[in-house]
């Protein structure tokens, strides 16, 4: 996968509207938010070439903000830039690729976690008991895109915050630049009623308030490889 940028899910980059004016920002995120709803639901088909001209018609703005947007997407991971052919989103990752995404996050994430529980913060111990709180109150990736945007952003937050808390900068940032949740609820984006993952958020979390490095490590472990099993099973149902 492709470099990616560090900040949080959404959020303006450096160089690319950080210091607009407020309405101009207001139309830069809300263009790349509906693009990257075209994306995320496959209105714009995997591999396929993205019209700048195209996108501004059907958006009804200029080719600017549609730019700037599909710049903030290649930072995702979502697109790439192909020298003289313009913009294309990505491909969707294979059973290979995702396997090896997570095998990328459990060498990275329990380690993280378990860093979090020694040096974390009081206030970062709030931000992700918070963050796993708030998850629940969100409706979990059914349907399109716009369902479960905030869900989606939520439960990237919420690694990344356990990823900053461990106190190691490169290892958030490599957590970070993995943009996982974007490319996973890309492949599917159907859980059932009783997924899991509120349950496996809230075991990490009770290890890290704990002050549990090795309970911390093994509960992240075990959520990410239940993660890799769901993903697996719903690709086989499909």
């Amino acid at each position: 996968m492709p470099p990616h940028d560090t900040s949080a899910p959404g959020a303006p980059r450096e160089g690319n509207g950080r210091d607009l004016p407020p309405a101009r920002q207001a139309l830069s995120d809300s263009v790349y938010e509906n693009i990257k709803a075209m994306v995320m639901d496959h209105e714009i088909t995997p591999g396929a070439r993205v019209s700048i001209e195209a996108l501004a018609r059907a958006l009804n703005v200029s080719p600017t903000p549609i730019r700037e947007a599909l710049a903030r997407l290649e930072s995702d991971g979502l697109v790439v830039k192909r020298t003289l052919s313009g913009y294309r989103t990505t491909e969707l990752l294979t059973r290979q690729g995702l396997e090896e995404l997570f095998e990328m996050r459990q060498l990275l994430e329990p380690r993280a976690a378990a860093l979090a529980a020694v040096n974390a913060s009081e206030a970062q111990l709030d931000g992700i008991e918070r963050l796993a709180e708030e998850m629940q109150s969100h409706p979990g990736p059914a349907g399109r895109y716009a369902a479960y945007r905030d869900f989606a952003a939520l439960d990237q937050r919420f690694h990344d915050a356990i990823a900053q808390a461990s106190q190691r900068p490169l290892l958030a940032d490599a957590v970070e630049r993995l943009h996982s949740h974007l490319h996973i609820f890309r492949l599917s984006s159907v859980l059932g009623a009783d997924d899991p993952t509120f349950a496996e958020h809230q075991r990490v979390v009770h290890a890290i308030l704990r002050r549990n490095p090795d309970r911390a490590a093994e509960a992240m472990e075990e959520h990410l490889a239940r993660s890799l099993q769901r993903q697996l099973s719903r690709g086989q149902e499909s």
